[in-house]
């Protein structure tokens, strides 16, 4: 991770790219964008999607469906009859390669952004889409503010104060696709961290990986495939469940509002008969009074 951007990313991107292949009555999430992110065997893939699909049809739906509840979070958040007040900057810890900053620069109405991503990651995403062609249709990202940060040993506070972040406003944060790879510290300290930064009605959505612990073959299976991640030194370091999240979250000053389990994924948002892979959860939570 110190000389390379995540391969994570670009294989979520990927997720995201494969959609675009679906027609406007399942797709789930819309990112015209992600496809310039991959190299060219990803590139080789997505042109073959029903392959695709078959390689990984759970877990490519899964992606699709936390990426569009994150979005369905953020706009509820950034929306002028928001019950606790309308989000007045979002920050997104882990950004990746999503394009959510461009994607919801309608409902963001020029707010300000904050990507917080690893160094590596960051610096070939900010290449990417400065390199791209007038013909991608890149809306203006004069909003959105890139910030370099390793989770692992650097203060969340200290780098969005220094990137301009107002403490004293409405955020909203998303933290997707990071948790998993951290151990129970980091998180905690990231989510005390968030805390101390969070103005009254601000909220956090964020997604978890659990284990599967079902008696079957497949159940083993699910298990077995997080640790596979550890080859591309990445590994799964921190499960939780749907259970425990609530009093986790809870010690850091977060009241989780709403949890969605790869049914409820299914039930909200697949409309093409697919299932949503099941070691994976996502939740939303405000600031605990």
């Amino acid at each position: 991770m110190d000389s390379r951007p995540s391969l994570t990313a670009e294989i979520v991107a990927f997720m995201r790219a494969i959609d675009q292949h679906s027609g406007p009555e399942t797709r789930i999430v819309d990112d015209p964008w992600a496809r310039h992110f991959l190299s060219w065997s990803w590139r080789t893939l997505l042109n073959t999607p029903t392959l695709a699909w078959r390689l990984t049809p759970e877990i490519t739906t899964y992606i699709r469906a936390r990426h569009r509840y994150m979005d369905d979070r953020v706009r509820a958040a950034l929306a002028a009859d928001n019950p606790g007040g309308c989000a007045e900057q979002l920050v997104i810890l882990g950004a990746g390669y999503d394009m959510r900053g461009v994607r919801l620069a309608a409902e963001l109405a020029g707010r300000p952004v904050f990507e917080v991503d690893f160094p590596t990651t960051s610096r070939r995403k900010h290449e990417v889409l400065s390199a791209l062609p007038s013909s991608a249709n890149l809306p203006d990202r004069a909003h959105i503010r890139y910030v370099h940060i390793d989770f692992q040993t650097q203060s969340i506070a200290d780098v969005l104060l220094a990137a301009g972040f107002d403490p004293s406003k409405r955020t909203f944060f998303t933290w997707e696709g990071v948790s998993m790879y951290l151990s129970r510290s980091a998180i905690h300290g990231t989510l005390q961290a968030l805390r101390g930064l969070a103005a009254p009605g601000s909220g956090l959505t964020m997604d978890y990986f659990c284990y599967v612990d079902d008696a079957t073959r497949i159940a083993s299976w699910h298990r077995l495939s997080a640790g596979l991640l550890a080859f591309i030194a990445e590994p799964v370091t921190f499960p939780s469940h749907p259970e425990d999240v609530g009093p986790f979250m809870a010690r850091d000053g977060w009241a989780v509002t709403d949890i969605a389990d790869c049914r409820e994924l299914e039930r909200r948002y697949v409309k093409d008969g697919k299932t949503v892979y099941p070691a994976n959860f996502v939740v939303t939570a405000g600031v605990d009074p």
